[in-house]
């Protein structure tokens, strides 16, 4: 079913071109220096290919909410789900959309020399100029009010936001948005979920943060529940003046 994704106004870009992707359950904008759809959906139509054959392999991989033990050989996009469970301590499939943003986005970049793949407030980018991710927090106060600056020149980036009262995810907390920010879109996901399942009140926020912390390779992370935000790591935050 598709659904009107507010947030994606959220997004500050320039100069690049943007088109929308539909595939199943998959729903993704993309933002390049041309209009790649069929390749974009060629490779939707891939990785969704190999997570859905592992699923009918193995098909507790799609509702186990622990982190899942390798069973063989599997494709890339299932090793990073994988891995990323594992270190945030959650099921796999708590790192599914960020697995597909990224592994589409790291395809196009054969096309493109920038993009921007975001898929259900998972985004993964790779631009020449900064970028400006802005904070869809619901009916926070908060809420569209700052965002998250980024330089992705020399790599890709990764900012996944988790919430408990927006949204068809499952979350088991009540945050209005986590952003975790990561190399790995399908960790920052899987960390996203991790934290934002430890906020029931805006009390929770700093021993959320500190227990994201011990998450590995992880950069930032942001949390907004109702009118307080916590905020950890090497990120800069701006306040959104003129929201995108």
């Amino acid at each position: 079913m598709y659904q009107d994704r507010t947030y994606r106004k959220l997004l500050s870009t320039e100069k690049l071109t943007t088109f929308q992707v539909v595939v199943k359950e998959t729903d993704l904008l993309v933002h390049a220096e041309t209009r790649l759809v069929a390749q974009t959906r060629e490779l939707v139509l891939e990785h969704r290919g190999y997570v859905e054959a592992y699923i009918k392999a193995y098909p507790d991989f799609m509702t186990t909410l622990h982190p899942w033990r390798h069973q063989g050989p599997a494709p890339n996009i299932i090793s990073d789900m994988i891995k990323a469970a594992a270190n945030a301590g959650v099921g796999p499939m708590a790192a599914i959309a960020g697995a597909i943003a990224e592994s589409v986005g790291r395809g196009l970049l054969n096309c493109t020399d920038q993009v921007i793949v975001e898929n259900g407030g998972d985004v993964f980018i790779k631009t020449n100029t900064p970028v400006t991710v802005g904070i869809f927090a619901g009916s926070s106060p908060l809420s569209m009010q700052v965002g998250i600056q980024l330089n992705c020149a020399k790599k890709p980036a990764a900012v996944c936001t988790s919430s408990g009262t927006l949204g068809h995810s499952l979350s088991l907390g009540k945050a209005d948005a986590v952003c975790v920010v990561a190399d790995s879109c399908a960790l920052a996901d899987a960390a996203a979920t991790s934290i934002g399942n430890l906020i029931h009140s805006s009390a929770d926020i700093n021993n959320a943060i500190a227990d994201g912390q011990r998450i590995a390779e992880i950069a930032g992370i942001v949390i907004i529940a109702g009118e307080k935000i916590g905020a950890w790591g090497d990120l800069e935050i701006v306040p959104l003046i003129n929201p995108p």
